[in-house]
């Protein structure tokens, strides 16, 4: 119906019932007389309708959507009728020789508001009740009856006929709240009775609808989802509900992320900014996962200038692409440069060209296994690749090398965590004679990295299975990617040179549990996608250490940052390793690398 004859259909239905309404109001409050027809009855009427058209324009009451009337509507409409009863009774007491008929007047506000209020909510109950086709919705059960799961149920109820979800009933540990009812739904249990809910009332979805869930609050909720067939999606952050961006529409599945990602550290802006804002800022590794969150999280703290160096063109592309898109209108000027850190000329080229103020080195080979059957390619580019960018920031004064590292460089039992060791050896060797600042920092997995599990776990589902674990045991520390890179961040601050900073990786998480929790999130049980153990990869640990008592001194520098105990380092065992690398085999060069973190282990045990 076009707006023209909607207004038209409105302002005869509220002409009607304004007459109707003054007219009985009399009648009822004066049966025995014959005031109904009276001149100062007619001139009420008049006035109330002339009234009544008038509020209601300066209401809006006829540009409201009625099918989704609410509480503000009716506050509206009991408004605009107040006012022009109001209005009515002046103009009875101007021309009805200073009297007002009151009793009269407040029967037709009451039929006033009954009538107007009842011909507007009519059309959305009639619209709920027939029109709103739930056969094909799923019934749905919203955990948390606070705002968040109002909001939710609210906009299910309004969007029936856009969304596949259909409220039912809600679940709250709020005691008060318990046989409550909240947009006509009941809060029927708390979340210990969620198994129980489920099955009494049929429910095929559950929405999680508590932005401010801690971790931990969350792995306890999806548990007892996970104890029924129900499909679990929950709403996003709480700062994108405070910013206005989340409707029904933006509801995401519960990922492992969101089960094992912890609370936000509180970063030091000021102190980041002071390093960051307005500087020149090198980035190796640029297109990978950890070196292109670390370009993200920088863009945010405005430098003048960002190298994105790589050795893969696509990733590199990528990378650049995303952040100009995002900060077009911006003025960090964005550098996207190809170049491998095991070409030393290309990179003393690159530093000497651009002479960064701060570089953020995460190039390196990081696949455990891959590294065991190409120890020579592990070395020269974890080795001798963090060899040639830390010379050269120290040939060209850079301020700041920060060296992205992993807890595999820990006691290493593998090539590639071996060779993590030995690269952290050369950055802290570097710090000792030159006026850059070398640190570098450890940590563990990250969710979502290209190789992690979980990527793999999630196409091994989508393929029908099994997900394979190594081993039932094997135990991992986990870290999201962005936590992991604004760490680092944070930890080039705290930098006086030759510090190792071991990231806080929380509680270690069993793989196998971690797969069961995948494949349950994925709708699946593990009679549809089992789980298969396929036994320990070669250089595979069965746990990763990260916070060795001999290693990391006590006590945080910062929140969830700690610093590595140092031992002198014999720089000749090194340079002998670089120099006969072409000479070595697999197994001699094995030896030789386990031979300088031995070394180091007997002097940190001496």
């Amino acid at each position: 119906m076009s707006y023209k004859k909607r207004l038209t259909l409105l302002i005869l239905l509220d002409s009607a019932i304004v007459s109707t309404a003054i007219f009985l109001a009399t009648w009822i409050v004066y049966p025995s007389t014959e005031m109904t027809l009276t001149g100062p009855i007619i001139i009420s009427a008049v006035a109330l309708l002339f009234f009544h058209h008038t509020f209601a324009f300066l209401y809006k009451l006829y540009n409201k959507v009625w099918s989704y009337a609410s509480v503000g509507e009716l506050v509206a409409i009991v408004k605009a009728i107040t006012l022009s009863i109001f209005a009515t009774g002046v103009v009875q007491f101007l021309f009805n020789d200073f009297s007002v008929y009151r009793r009269a007047l407040i029967v037709t506000w009451l039929l006033h508001i009954i009538l107007i209020g009842g011909s507007r909510f009519a059309w959305r109950i009639y619209r709920d009740r027939y029109l709103t086709n739930t056969e094909d919705q799923k019934r749905t059960l919203i955990v948390g009856a606070g705002a968040a799961g109002a909001m939710i149920a609210r906009q299910l109820k309004n969007e029936h006929n856009h969304v596949e979800l259909c409220p039912v009933a809600f679940v709250d540990d709020d005691l008060n709240k318990q046989k409550m009812q909240l947009y006509n739904l009941p809060v029927e249990g708390t979340i210990k009775d969620i198994p129980t809910v489920v099955e009494n009332l049929n429910i095929e979805h559950i929405v999680i609808a508590i932005p401010s869930l801690t971790n931990g609050e969350l792995n306890e909720i999806v548990a007892e989802c996970n104890k029924t067939n129900a499909k679990v999606k929950m709403i996003p952050k709480i700062e994108d509900l405070m910013t206005g961006k989340v409707n029904v529409q933006h509801l995401k599945n519960v990922e492992v992320e969101d089960l094992l990602g912890r609370e936000p550290v509180k970063l030091d802006i000021d102190k980041i900014s002071e390093y960051v804002t307005g500087s020149t800022v090198m980035v190796t590794g640029a297109g990978g996962s950890i070196g292109s969150e670390i370009c993200r999280q920088l863009m945010k703290f405005t430098p003048e200038r960002i190298l994105l160096v790589g050795h893969g063109e696509y990733s590199i592309y990528n990378i650049d692409m995303e952040l100009k898109n995002q900060y077009k209108d911006s003025a960090i000027e964005i550098v996207p440069i190809i170049g491998d850190v095991q070409d030393r000329e290309r990179i003393f080229q690159i530093v000497g060209e651009h002479t960064p103020r701060i570089i953020y080195h995460a190039a390196a080979h990081k696949h455990v296994p891959l590294m065991e059957y190409n120890p020579h390619e592990a070395v020269k580019n974890n080795i001798v690749g963090t060899k040639n960018v830390a010379e050269a920031a120290d040939t060209f004064g850079v301020q700041t090398f920060v060296m992205v590292s992993t807890d595999k460089a820990v006691n290493p039992t593998n090539v590639m965590g071996a060779t993590k060791r030995v690269a952290e050896m050369i950055v802290q060797d570097m710090a000792q004679h030159s006026k850059t600042k070398f640190v570098a920092v450890r940590f563990g997995n990250v969710l979502g990295s290209r190789g992690s599990v979980i990527p793999l776990f999630k196409k091994q589902i989508e393929n029908g299975g099994p997900v394979t674990v190594t081993h039932p045991d094997m135990t991992r520390y986990f870290m999201t990617i962005p936590e992991a890179s604004r760490l680092v961040i944070q930890a080039g601050t705290l930098a006086n040179g030759g510090e190792i900073f071991v990231l806080d990786m929380g509680e270690p998480v069993k793989i196998v549990d971690l797969a069961r929790n995948l494949i349950k999130l994925s709708g699946y049980t593990e009679e549809e996608i089992p789980i298969a153990f396929s036994g320990i990869r070669p250089g595979e640990k069965m746990f990763e250490e990260i916070l060795n008592e001999n290693e990391v001194l006590p006590g945080e520098v910062y929140e969830k940052i700690y610093v590595g105990r140092t031992v002198e380092i014999d720089s000749t065992m090194i340079k002998e390793l670089i120099g006969n690398l072409d000479e070595l085999d697999s197994v001699k060069l094995k030896d030789a690398l386990m031979n300088i973190v031995y070394r180091e282990r007997e002097l940190l045990t001496s």
